[in-house]
Order: structure tokens, then C-alpha cells, then sequence
């Protein structure tokens, strides 16, 4: 499986390195905001104790959005980056 199709992608934190977990096959991990398992989701990001997965993600950052009313310069050249968009 190559890393396009990894359902659950980790985020490293900054404490103490350990030795790496072995992979447990069909592990079910669950969204820390919807509570969805890394089944019935698209993506999952794992971090040091908290998930969120690709749908919560994509809702946080339209309530950033609208919440703030305008995007930073910064923002808006990443979005340009990512959708190809220009305004």
C-alpha cells in the first residue's frame, strides 16, 4: 500500500521519540470531533492524542472562513496554490 492510500496518516509529536508501532491490521481509529471511525471517513490524521478526519477538517476551515469574513494574504496564496483559483 503506498502512502496515497494510508486511511490513517500520523502526525509525530514533539515529545520523546519512541520506537515505532507495528502497524495492527485493520486498527480502527476514531474522529476526536465527529466520532466517525477511520472506516467511514476518506482520511483520518492521527496526532498525540487527538484525530480529526478529512470531513471535520474541511468544516473547520469554512467556519475560519466565513467566521473571519476575509483571508489573510498567506491564506488566500495557499488556496490559490492548492484549487488553482484567482479573485
Amino acid at each position: 500500500m503506498n502512502d496515497k492510500d494510508k486511511k490513517v496518516v500520523s502526525i509525530g509529536s514533539k515529545a520523546k521519540k519512541q520506537e515505532p508501532k507495528r502497524p495492527v491490521k485493520n486498527e480502527v481509529e476514531y474522529c476526536s470531533f465527529c466520532n466517525r471511525p477511520n472506516t467511514m471517513v476518506p482520511k483520518l490524521v492521527k496526532g498525540p492524542g487527538v484525530n480529526i478526519c478529512s470531513e471535520c477538517v474541511l468544516i473547520a476551515v469554512q467556519y475560519l472562513i466565513l467566521q473571519d469574513g476575509a483571508l489573510s494574504a498567506e491564506a488566500q496564496r495557499i488556496i490559490d496554490m492548492l484549487w488553482g483559483t484567482k479573485r
